[in-house]
């Protein structure tokens, strides 16, 4: 087979098995299931690839800002079911434990008008940070193959883990992880 015809059948094969991934994740997530907490830990924690986008408040925000806290980099959009009931679940974990260094980003895969997103987050009483990526940019960066995805990124600026699909955050599993990854990083 021709080089040109392999990278084809592989990039092809690789959006069958996101749209599966989607398929499946999204059947549960409607379905009223909550998903357990499945965590892809990295063999080897790497810098989490930088970025600056634009928030709803109209300032420019950078990855670098938050050097030194915890980063929970939630990719989402409005028209993505899982990730609206998801919501309620982040922001309580934004008002739980800002104070504590953790930063919760939301990053939204909506495209066009950033009214659509601004509505939402109005309605919801969303208040963490919300950065617009309409063009995909910082997702494909992240390689993020479904929404809602879930990045943990230490103080240090390294990726702790990597979720795919919806969480339930306030239960005491999802508390866990994130007041073991606070707690640890800030002893390192």
């Amino acid at each position: 087979m021709h080089a040109r015809s392999c990278h084809f059948v592989i990039r092809f094969r690789k959006q069958i098995v996101a749209l599966l991934l989607f398929s499946v994740l999204h059947m549960a997530a409607t379905a009223g299931e909550a998903l357990s907490f499945d965590i892809n830990y990295p063999g080897e924690r790497l810098p989490a690839p930088g970025f600056t986008l634009t928030s709803l408040a109209g300032k420019r925000s950078s990855l670098d800002d938050y050097h030194g806290k915890v980063v929970l980099a939630h990719f989402w959009a409005t028209f993505c079911i899982p990730c609206v009931r998801e919501m309620p679940e982040l922001e309580s974990l934004w008002q739980e434990y800002r104070e504590q260094g953790l930063v919760v980003l939301g990053i939204a895969a909506d495209r066009g008008s950033e009214s659509v997103v601004r509505e939402f987050a109005g309605k919801t009483g969303v208040t963490f940070p919300i950065l617009l990526d309409p063009d995909g940019t910082v997702r494909n960066r992240y390689e993020v193959v479904a929404l809602p995805m879930t990045y943990l990124i230490g103080r240090d600026g390294k990726i702790s883990a990597r979720m795919i699909g919806a969480r339930e955050w306030t239960i005491p599993e999802g508390r866990a992880i994130l007041e073991r990854l606070l707690e640890t990083l800030q002893t390192e």
